[in-house]
C-alpha cells in the first residue's frame, strides 16, 4: 500500500465514522470507519519506513552494481587490448598504455 492510498483509506474511514449517518441492520459504519482509519494509519506507517528506510538500501545496492558493472567494463577493454591487466600494484609493461578514453587500472570510477 502506498503512502497515497494509505491517506485515501483514512479519509473515506473518517467519512464514514463522522460524517455520514446511515443506518443498515447489521452493519456499523461507525465501527467500520474506525477499521479503515486504523488500516489507513498502519500502513502509512509501514509505506514510510519502506520509502525512507529499506529504498536507501536498494539504492546503495544499485550503486554498488553499476560501480561493479564499470569496473568489469574497463578489465573487459584493457584485455581486448592488451590481454590480462596487470596485477593490483604494478603498472602495465613499458610500450603499454591504457586504451584511449579508458581509466587507467587502479584508479576508482566516477562517482555521478
Amino acid at each position: 500500500m502506498s503512502i497515497g492510498a494509505s491517506i485515501f483509506i483514512i479519509a473515506i474511514g473518517a467519512i464514514l465514522r463522522y460524517a455520514t449517518n446511515i443506518n443498515v441492520q447489521g452493519v456499523d459504519f461507525d465501527t467500520v470507519g474506525l477499521i479503515l482509519m486504523i488500516a489507513g494509519g498502519a500502513g502509512l506507517v509501514l509505506s514510510a519506513l519502506y520509502e525512507f528506510v529499506w529504498a536507501k538500501r536498494r539504492r546503495e545496492d544499485e550503486q554498488l552494481a553499476a560501480e561493479r558493472r564499470a569496473a568489469y567494463q574497463r578489465q573487459q577493454a584493457y584485455q581486448q587490448g592488451y590481454g590480462q591487466p596487470p596485477a593490483q600494484g604494478q603498472q602495465p609493461q613499458q610500450g603499454q598504455q591504457p586504451p584511449q578514453g579508458q581509466q587507467g587500472h587502479g584508479e576508482q570510477p566516477p562517482r555521478y
